[in-house]
């Protein structure tokens, strides 16, 4: 119990580096990226690797790692989550290939109530066949219209700031000033046919 005490005491005083480098050491997905630990590679590059799952969910569940020690998705860079969402799609489309199977599911556990058992970030990918008892049918709860609005309230000026958008303007536009008519004398009159004239006596003129 004091030796618990003790530890959250120095975690707690750590600063981001150390406290990154403390959880690298203590997580068993970097040393199997280290190689400290056995594992089935199939993919491995400059940014992650992907290995079967030990527990699968199904015969074939792969997970991709980044090779940096991340714990969440937000703390995972732009450049590397990209690359391992590419990774994922490439390795789906083997999936379906080799195992004939009826499609995959890719997710991501993120964070502890999400289900992230890991310390380790990282995406899913499984195989699906028919009847194969695994259930990832989310439930369909109705909402009103106006709950709709608030959550769209709370969540459009995070979402602007995490992507650098700016925020569209709440204020109406001010109309338009209508242009004055110039004045009437500086207006070139219309010339409109005269019904007087007799375009058949004109062209005899000519003739």
């Amino acid at each position: 119990m004091e030796m618990n005490e003790q530890l959250k005491e120095k975690i707690k005083n750590m600063s981001p580096e150390e406290l990154k480098d403390f959880q690298k050491q203590q997580c068993i997905f970097c040393k199997i990226i280290e190689g400290k630990i056995p594992s089935k590679k199939i993919h491995q590059d400059d940014k992650c690797i992907a290995v079967l799952d030990i527990n699968p969910a199904n015969p074939g569940h792969i997970i991709i790692l980044p090779r940096e020690h991340y714990m969440i998705m937000p703390q995972v860079p732009d450049e590397i989550i990209s690359h391992m969402a590419k990774v994922a799609k490439a390795l789906s489309s083997a999936c379906l290939k080799s195992f004939k199977c009826s499609g995959t599911n890719i997710f991501i556990a993120n964070g502890l109530i999400a289900g992230q058992k890991a310390q380790h970030f990282m995406i899913h990918v499984i195989p699906r066949t028919e009847n194969d008892n695994l259930n990832f049918n989310l439930p369909k709860n109705k909402t009103k219209s106006s709950d709709l609005k608030e959550l769209q309230k709370i969540l459009l000026p995070k979402i602007n700031q995490t992507l650098g958008i700016e925020p569209e303007p709440t204020e109406t536009p001010e109309k338009k000033e209508t242009s004055k008519q110039e004045p009437t004398e500086n207006k070139k009159p219309t010339q409109k046919p005269n019904p007087e004239i007799n375009l058949d006596k004109i062209s005899n003129l000519f003739n």
